[in-house]
């Protein structure tokens, strides 16, 4: 995924900041092989906190993480690789 091409859908540039997009592409990035298809991400505040749990199915995996946010957002989204590019959107984009 490194040096794919990597898109998002105008839904996640409107509601997503872009700290928070890197960091969700960082986070893919950072799993071991191999890789699902299919991240799921959901975010979500706590306290002035944000959320964001990462999870696959296949294998299996699973990360929960607490980072500082100016504003922290409540979504869920995707981030597909079809081995060519790879497209973060929000979960009711899907």
């Amino acid at each position: 995924m490194a040096h794919q091409q990597r898109y998002l859908t105008c839904g996640v540039d409107s509601t997503i900041p872009v700290e928070l997009q890197l960091f969700l592409w960082e986070c893919v990035e950072r799993m071991p092989a191999p890789r699902d298809y299919l991240q799921v991400f959901n975010l979500k505040p706590v306290g002035r906190l944000q959320s964001v749990t990462h999870t696959s199915e296949e294998p299996a995996y699973r990360m929960q993480y607490l980072i500082p946010v100016q504003s922290p957002v409540t979504a869920k989204l995707y981030i597909i690789d079809d081995n060519t590019h790879s497209t973060m959107l929000l979960a009711e984009e899907y």
